[in-house]
């Protein structure tokens, strides 16, 4: 599998068993939401991912998830994530017939689309094993006195030099987690969710390598079905309002220019189109995720 150098981050290849806690939001996007995100790839994609073939399938809605992890245990140590998941994508696929033909089919699976994550080693190492578009963020995860939990995930952007990275002065994303009181906690697991029909599988196309050590590059398609289990599961509702905290937007987060600190970010003031202000979600804690070893195929000849 192709890659970028990467002398200093060890190779860890799937499968992967993780531990830590997991908030998670979903949305349903239909086709005009899936027009309106597509037509706004600064937002769904990193700029390397958005300038390469990895953004070229078509989004077409359908169930869509944001989930902010802080992991306690991984085979890289502790570190935080953020996913962003916009929904099913249409994509191409070789197949062979049974009078051994090989063909082209058209399937829909979901995507992540846009990753952020704390540490270089699982940057690299998710991008290499399973195709997601990580890239290096700082994250805040602040427990309030209510119960809460305040989470802030701020892009780090390579310096001139190219060589460093430094703190986004604004954000990229911001919300309140604030249980629902008297909620009981209950088990849950992704897994479950084939009973219902529901393929959570992502399919990710091959990514391009980045100029840092840590964005490798691959030229295999990956099929991944983590499981993510938790036997303490509460309800909550997120608070999506996005402040900014400087007088201007960084150009390579997307988005719109703002020109206070009090006004809101145009467009997406709840960070998804179209989206209130409150979304009712959950947090998984004391959670178990396992990558198991993900399906690789080449592209479409």
């Amino acid at each position: 599998m192709a890659s970028s150098s990467h002398d200093s981050i060890p190779v860890l290849p799937a499968p992967w068993t993780l531990k830590g806690t997991v908030y998670i939001f979903m949305m349903y996007m239909t086709s005009k939401d899936a027009a309106t995100l597509s037509a706004n790839p600064e937002f769904i994609y990193s700029p390397l991912e958005a300038k390469s073939s990895f953004s070229k399938d078509k989004l077409i809605g359908g169930l869509s998830m944001v989930q902010l992890i802080k992991y306690s245990e991984s085979p890289v140590g502790p570190y935080d994530e953020m996913v962003v998941i916009p929904g099913y994508f249409e994509y191409e696929i070789e197949v062979t017939a049974k009078d051994g033909k090989v063909k082209t089919e058209k399937r829909k699976n979901l995507r992540c689309t846009r990753v952020f994550v704390s540490q270089e080693k699982t940057c690299w190492n998710g991008r290499n094993n399973w195709n997601v578009p990580k890239h290096l963020a700082h994250f805040d995860f602040v427990d309030l006195p209510n119960g809460g939990t305040r989470i802030v995930v701020h892009p780090l952007l390579p310096d001139a030099s190219g060589q460093e990275r430094i703190k986004s002065s604004t954000p990229f994303f911001a919300t309140t987690f604030k249980p629902v009181s008297y909620s009981p906690s209950f088990p849950s697991s992704t897994d479950w969710s084939k009973y219902i029909g529901w393929d959570l599988g992502l399919v990710q196309p091959p990514l391009l390598a980045g100029e840092g050590e840590e964005l490798a590059g691959t030229d295999k398609w990956c099929k991944i079905a983590a499981v993510e289990s938790s036997k303490k599961t509460s309800l909550g509702w997120f608070d999506l309002k996005q402040r900014s905290e400087s007088a201007e937007r960084d150009p390579l987060l997307g988005g719109d220019q703002i020109e206070n600190e009090e006004q809101e970010f145009e467009g997406y003031a709840n960070f998804w189109p179209g989206l209130g202000r409150w979304r009712i979600g959950i947090k998984m804690e004391d959670t178990v995720v396992d990558f198991p070893v993900g399906e690789h195929w080449g592209p479409p000849s």
